[in-house]
């Protein structure tokens, strides 16, 4: 289980991409501007700058598993869509920035079966079939722009009458103006969305029925103020006619009592306990998975709570007893040697994630993981192999900025300054540091031999980071 820092998003369906406010010249237009902008910031839970994502690999490729028939029955290529996962006790889902879809912790935590989960999926994956995220931007526009002229009159009239409750009152009207231009236009998405839905679980051979019910499990809380809603329904306008269109769909469909596959819900069941494991504290985890419940899943949460405790003798002799059960699963590896590994014990962490990546030479988290425990024994025999395997890491479409500042390290120990600097310059330029990766990049293409890959390589980024900045002034 690894945390990363997800950058701020930018664009998601249907609510979190905002149109760039105009410039204004007078004072009372800036402060319209400024209550402006403060009426069209994203919901706390779904964007406040950096958010916490969750990456492992077992649990990416259990919802992969469930989603990548979902994505083949709409026709789109598995390959270009990513999945990842927020960790947030509220319920949502959404899509962002074209292809991404991204889902909260709370919402697996919450779904009582895998079918909920694909319900889910097959929805978002209905937004990005339908081109929703384009069609929400000239909606939005629109929207913006109601809200815009209205604060702005708003904010005059209240200078004007030296009166703030006049202004207030304008520009509160022009809000919900804006809200219900955006808002009728998103509850139509949303029902193409569900329509989408119902057709791609029925092409798979899925019960609906999963999300049916998970929906009718937010309708109670459309009383409620914004404040005490998930943010599903913010995103998400829920009406009952939604909920109902999914009930007759489930009295009609041929699939709509089709069973969850066993093996497939064990490994939903696994992957729920997992996560569980992971963000609840130790008194939660034996609340849900008492020492009474024998199921892998139970032992597997208790194994990382007890790990997070910290009682590390105990959760490894729980996994240890997983392992001996199964001995082919490169997950239960992966774990035993993070447990080792941010516990200080390198050298046994070394042997479990090499035997983890015996199992799953092609996952690049694994991957990841192992040469860190290479790089972290500080052994020269070993540094050539860190080295092929955070390249590997990288082939695999997992470059991250943190990879490459680790494959730059690798190749410092090493003596190879030119590589070192290469890699460093491509850390940089994923962490968004233009100027360190201009230097680290100049570097290198000074330093490795002129024609090969490497050198071309270090003069791509160069011409990177100048589209970068020419990007950046336009804004």
């Amino acid at each position: 289980m690894a945390f990363n820092v997800l950058k701020r998003l930018c664009t998601a369906t249907p609510c979190l991409w905002f149109a760039r406010p105009r410039r204004f010249i007078s004072c009372w237009a800036l402060l319209a501007f400024v209550a402006l902008a403060t009426t069209l910031a994203p919901w706390p839970s779904q964007a406040q700058g950096a958010r916490i994502t969750i990456r492992d690999a077992e649990i990416e490729n259990i919802i992969r598993s469930l989603a990548v028939p979902v994505f083949q029955a709409a026709a789109l290529n598995p390959e270009f869509i990513r999945i990842r996962l927020i960790q947030d006790r509220t319920l949502n889902a959404f899509v962002a920035g074209g292809q991404n879809i991204f889902i909260h912790t709370g919402l697996i935590l919450s779904a009582e079966s895998s079918d909920a989960l694909t319900g889910v999926i097959a929805h978002e994956t209905g937004h990005i079939e339908g081109g929703h995220l384009v069609r929400s931007r000239d909606v939005i526009e629109n929207a913006n722009t109601i809200q815009m002229i209205g604060t702005i009159l708003g904010t005059a009239a209240g200078v004007a009458t030296k009166n703030g409750a006049v202004g207030q009152a304008v520009v509160m009207g022009a809000m919900g103006a804006g809200a219900r231009t955006f808002f009728q236009y998103s509850r139509t998405q949303e029902s193409a969305a569900d329509q989408a839905a119902m057709r791609l679980l029925d092409a798979t051979g899925r019960s609906a029925k999963g999300l049916e019910k998970f929906l009718g499990s937010l309708e109670g809380q459309m009383l409620l103020s914004d404040r005490f809603r998930d943010p599903y329904l913010m995103s998400h306008p829920l009406s009952r006619e939604r909920v109902e269109a999914l009930t007759k769909h489930n009295q009609e469909s041929p699939y709509a009592d089709a069973a969850v596959p066993e093996a497939e819900q064990l490994r939903f069941d696994r992957m729920v306990a997992k996560l569980y494991g992971f963000i609840e504290p130790l008194r939660n985890v034996l609340r849900r998975y008492p020492e009474t419940d024998h199921s892998f899943a139970a032992r597997y949460a208790r194994a990382i709570a007890y790990y997070r405790a910290p009682e590390l003798e105990r959760a490894l002799t729980i996994i240890n007893e997983l392992i001996k059960e199964t001995p082919l699963d490169p997950y239960l590896h992966e774990l035993k040697g993070q447990m080792l590994f941010e516990n200080g014990r390198a050298r046994e962490a070394y042997e479990a994630y090499r035997e983890a990546f015996r199992l799953a030479p092609k996952e690049p988290l694994i991957a990841t993981e192992f040469a860190r425990a290479e790089l972290e024994l500080d052994d020269p025999a070993l540094l050539d192999d860190a080295i092929e395997h955070f390249r590997l890491t990288t082939q695999l479409g997992e470059g991250s900025s943190f990879v490459w500042l680790q494959l730059s390290i690798a190749y410092a120990r090493k003596g190879d300054t030119g590589m070192s600097s290469l890699a460093r310059a491509e850390s940089d330029l994923s962490a968004g540091q233009l100027g360190n990766a201009e230097m680290h990049a100049t570097r290198a293409s000074e330093t490795l031999e002129k024609g090969t890959s490497a050198h071309l390589q270090a003069l791509d980024i160069l011409e990177a980071i100048k589209v970068a900045r020419a990007q950046r002034d336009q804004q």
